[in-house]
């Protein structure tokens, strides 16, 4: 089930007030920004970087977070993407009561699972 049309508005809020404070200087986006993406109940946080063996001007999206809402349990489920390209529960804080937390997990990121 999707985000009600006022959890989405929190959510882009909250997403927006992130990128704010975690993208890079305005001069280094063209080799390395962040972005986001809404799916359903879930969002992903993704680097865009140049695609090393592309065409000049082809850009990769590299996703390092996910936070997935559990209606059912009133609290987000948050996840980062292991070498094997598939998504983990993130261990020090699997879960948060609210996109704001989730997004200062993911800004601490204690055990480097998110950028490294």
């Amino acid at each position: 089930m999707a985000l009600t049309p006022l959890e989405h508005r929190t959510v882009t809020r909250a997403l927006d007030a992130y990128l704010e404070r975690a993208r890079p200087p305005v001069a280094i986006r063209p080799e390395l920004d962040l972005g986001y993406r809404i799916d359903g109940q879930s969002v992903q946080i993704f680097e865009i970087r140049p695609r090393w063996r592309g065409a000049p001007g082809e850009m990769q999206e590299l996703s390092v977070a996910k936070a997935t809402y559990v209606r059912r349990h009133d609290h987000w489920r948050i996840f980062w993407r292991r070498r094997d390209l598939r998504w983990h529960r993130y261990p020090p804080a699997e879960t948060a009561p609210t996109i704001d937390r989730v997004l200062e997990i993911v800004e601490e990121d204690a055990y480097a699972c998110f950028f490294g």
